[in-house]
């Protein structure tokens, strides 16, 4: 058993692994293993990994079931104290472990924790999937410092820092294995993304923290599996954060922000309609209605988990769309927490 398993899932990603594996081993201190779970790949991504790294434990799922599910069913199969979920897609040029290794056993409240996370085609930027730490708004609105909506910023130094922060990214997120089981995995209705959001929004509910630590850093490709305008990507982004809101929000003022949530939803699609985008407009449509369909399922979820009251947890209480659309704040810092 090992302390920390790095655990990549690959989905076709024959071209990440040739990249990124080598990098990955440079890296990895005597406590980790590096482990491959394939999710039903159709490319030969399982015939490189045997003959060119016989010796990297290989798991292989029995089917695709995305990335929620294919997580789920690969850490079922590993022994370790924790998990580092690892994007295919994520290079790695330092010692990136340790840091975050010795911020978790210092403090055992922290049940989920991510690096920094930096563009690999352009490292002097931070990245859109997780950059320097995640949050969510009231009306449960993600975004990141270093990243709000589609503006990123120039890594600095400015989030060199070790900071409790409300998700962590699922490109590169340390988790306790006690705690991922404790909380049954991803949610596997959700299939890809926002999973890694609702797991955190729950490990909070449930008593654990969510951290970052900026003295880690990786470089993440993004887009590996679908760009950020398909909208296939659209319709989960909008389906599974309704259904997040719906499992997690605290009961206080729940149904009049989930239907103001829903209103902007509404008005998002339209600009997408008013844009000439009409893929983007049918995704958020049928996010809807999906979601609709979904609903009592979602409810019956609520049912069966804890909700905190916000004060309670790092959320920032006004709005990022307002701020972002109406007042242009593009930096994390001008915000005005």
């Amino acid at each position: 058993m090992s302390k920390v398993a790095i655990v990549v899932l690959n989905w076709n990603g024959k071209h990440f692994l040739e990249r990124f594996i080598p990098g990955i081993l440079e890296h990895l201190p005597d406590y980790a293993e590096l482990i491959i779970a394939d999710n039903c790949s159709t490319d030969d991504s399982v015939d490189f990994l045997k003959e060119n790294y016989p010796s990297l434990r290989l798991v292989i799922n029995k089917e695709n079931g995305g990335f929620a599910k294919g997580y789920n069913d690969a850490l079922k199969e590993i022994d370790s104290e924790y998990y580092v979920l690892l994007n295919s897609d994520i290079e790695i040029k330092s010692d990136w472990i340790e840091p975050i290794y010795e911020l978790m056993e210092s403090d055992k409240h922290i049940g989920i924790c991510q690096p920094k996370i930096k563009d690999q085609k352009n490292p002097d930027l931070l990245e859109y999937a997780g950059a320097g730490g995640g949050y969510i708004d009231y009306l449960g609105f993600p975004f990141c410092r270093g990243r709000i909506f589609q503006d990123i910023e120039e890594d600095k130094g400015q989030f060199n820092d070790i900071k409790q922060i409300f998700w962590a990214t699922g490109a590169a997120m340390f988790i306790r294995s006690n705690v991922y089981h404790e909380l049954n995995g991803l949610d596997e209705d959700f299939f890809a993304h926002m999973e890694e959001i609702d797991l955190c929004w729950r490990a909070q509910n449930a008593g654990h923290k969510v951290f970052y630590n900026g003295a880690s850093e990786v470089y993440h490709v993004g887009g590996g599996t679908l760009p950020k305008k398909n909208t296939r990507k659209a319709y989960l982004n909008f389906r599974n954060n309704l259904a997040m809101m719906v499992k997690n929000s605290p009961k206080k003022n729940f149904y009049p922000r989930l239907f103001f949530k829903m209103i902007l939803d509404g008005i998002a699609a339209f600009k997408f309609l008013l844009e000439g985008d009409f893929g983007q407009f049918k995704a958020v449509f049928q996010a809807h209605m999906t979601f609709y369909k979904e609903c009592r399922k979602n409810l019956k979820k609520r049912k069966e988990l804890n909700q905190k009251d916000y004060k309670y947890l790092p959320v920032y209480s006004k709005s990022i769309v307002k701020k972002y659309y109406l007042n242009s704040v593009k930096l994390f810092e001008k915000l005005n927490w």
